[in-house]
Formats: structure tokens, sequence, C-alpha cells
């Protein structure tokens, strides 16, 4: 099965990242926008895992989330990646919470990594990913769109606490991904 460790969003932070995407769409841009009720944060893509591996991992997050310590995420910018100017995954960044979150990365990863899951080769950069671009159609529009929001977030303060990490199943289909649940932890409070 084809899984991933993410941190699930509030209900109200995903509304809010619906209002931004409609704001975006505008541009007419040729990109695969996330349904609101499946955007996460990544922490790791593992791909494709058997069962066996799942039941380790799970584990592993469980020993993780009861060293580690509840946090506060706010959302801060917006951008894309590469770049604006040719967005091929376009993203909200994260402020407050961003050392938690590596540091939360860190850790899954080397922990995993003595299960023979590969470290990601890149750094780590904490961002929901928000839609993906199929190609080029209207890619000045999209640039100008994004430009023009990435003041979204002044001043709202739109933050959330984080109190859980979990282990997803991604299915794909016809409709775009579907995913499951299949173990969520609750991040100690002390």
């Amino acid at each position: 099965m084809r899984a991933f460790i993410a941190i699930e969003l509030p209900r109200e932070i995903k509304n809010k990242l619906s209002e931004l995407q409609t704001l975006l769409k505008k541009s007419g841009a040729d990109v695969k926008w996330a349904e609101p009720k499946n955007i996460h944060l990544t922490l790791k893509f593992l791909g494709e895992i058997d069962k066996n591996k799942s039941v380790k991992i799970a584990e592993i997050i469980a020993d993780t989330a009861k060293k580690s310590r509840q946090f506060r995420i706010s959302l801060s910018s917006i951008g894309a990646f590469p770049n604006i100017e040719f967005a091929q995954v376009i993203w909200v960044g994260i402020d407050k919470g961003d050392k938690a979150i590596k540091a939360l990365v860190k850790e899954l990863e080397e922990r995993f990594e003595k299960l023979g899951i590969l470290k990601e080769k890149r750094p780590f950069s904490s961002h929901i990913t928000i839609g993906r671009a199929k190609n080029l159609l209207n890619k000045d529009k999209l640039a100008q769109a994004l430009k023009e929001s990435e003041s979204y977030f002044s001043g709202k303060n739109i933050e959330f606490k984080v109190d859980k990490i979990g282990l997803f199943k991604s299915t794909l289909g016809p409709n775009g991904p579907v995913y499951e649940t299949l173990k969520e932890v609750n991040i100690d409070t002390i």
C-alpha cells in the first residue's frame, strides 16, 4: 500500500485554505487543487510498504509521539516549488512551529532509516501542498495570483495546535487520492 505520515489539519484551517484556493483558481491555470478534506501537512512520504512494515512504522510513530510535546503551528506565507514564476507545487508555509516540525521529522527519519526506509535527500521544508500544476497553461496569471496572495495570511493569525500525528494509506482513484487513517497517535501534553 502507498503510505505517508502526516499531521491532520482542523476543519477551520482546511476551510481557510479552500478560500485561498478559490482566489487562486481565478487565474485560470491548469492546476489539480487538493480536495480540502485531503489537505494535510506531510511529514514523510513512505511510498509502497507492506503490512509488516506498517506495523513497525506505527510503533515508531507512537514512540516518537510519546517522547514529543504538543506545539502550535501558524500559517504564514504562500509560495511554489521550484518558484512562483514556474509554479509546479503550490504551497502554504509554516512560521510558528517550524522548528518543532523539523525536529519531529528528523527523529522519524533517523528511526525509519533503521527499518531500511531511505532518508529524504533534500532538507525538509515545512509546508502544506494545496495544488499541483498540470501544465503551463496561464502560468503567468498563476504567478501573478500567487504574488497578489502573498499577504493573504498577514494579520490573520491562522494557527492551530498539533496534538496528533498519523500514518495514512493513499489509494489512487479516477477522482484523485482517497486517504484512510491507519493509525493516529496523540502527542504528549507534558
